[in-house]
């Protein structure tokens, strides 16, 4: 989704779209300005006005919508399941019942696997969904269940492994693009831009170039429904 280059830049699907975003609402070139923020300062900053936009695989959850104005989703991302290719012992997530599956440090899909859905898989921690993929690919654990974007993200970064995504999404995440809570006419013009990235099929090429799975089952033809500004 984002990540830091060794020359101190950035790049990643959520590059991409910020700055067509951007471009559209008229900034381009060096006037953008990339920020990282650790995911507990995110809101801070925004109310401080240190940034004006945030993406970063922010849930258009209630409880945010109450602090933030979101516009988008820029991208209704999947929960699902990576495993060994072959392994035909995983196919739901009704599966994952006495399997090893992932659990990475600040995210919540294999707590939402055992703790909501009631599921008894046995939880092995790992500090990012990268070292979980490196796990799977020599055998330490038998899944690892994250949204699609994050699983063909680290599946594409581990490089050649005999390793699959399993096309049983279980929930979906709307990723929205925080502003600052009352700023209803930045959120309406990103919703434009945002409805143009879809429309054109520049949504479509990003998702693509960045996440080329063949297990990957994005929705790419049409813009996601908006939520509506507030």
């Amino acid at each position: 989704l984002g990540t830091r280059t060794p020359g101190g830049g950035y790049e990643g699907f959520e590059v991409d779209v910020a700055t067509y975003v951007a471009g559209r609402l008229g900034v381009t070139g060096d006037a953008v300005e990339f920020t990282t923020i650790h995911p507990d300062d995110w809101e801070r900053a925004l109310r401080a006005g240190a940034v004006d936009l945030v993406f970063a695989g922010r849930s258009m959850t209630p409880e945010l919508a109450e602090r933030v104005t979101f516009a988008g989703p820029y991208y209704v991302a999947q929960q699902t399941i990576l495993a060994r290719a072959g392994d035909e012992s995983i196919k739901n997530v009704r599966d994952l019942g006495g399997k090893r599956l992932c659990q990475v440090a600040g995210d919540r899909s294999a707590e939402h696997v055992t703790r909501d859905l009631g599921i008894d898989a046995i939880l092995v921690p790992a500090g990012s969904h990268i070292e979980c993929v490196g796990m799977l690919a020599q055998g330490r654990l038998d899944a690892v269940s994250a949204d699609d974007l994050i699983l063909a993200g680290a599946e594409a970064t581990a490089g050649d492994t005999d390793l699959m995504i399993v096309n049983a999404p279980f929930t979906e995440e709307r990723y929205g693009v925080a502003l600052k809570k009352g700023d209803v006419r930045g959120c309406a013009a990103v919703n434009r831009a945002l409805t143009e990235m879809y429309q054109s099929g520049a949504a479509k090429t990003m998702i693509d170039q960045r996440f080329g799975s063949p297990g990957l089952s994005a929705a790419t033809a049409t813009a996601p429904r908006f939520e509506g500004c507030a």
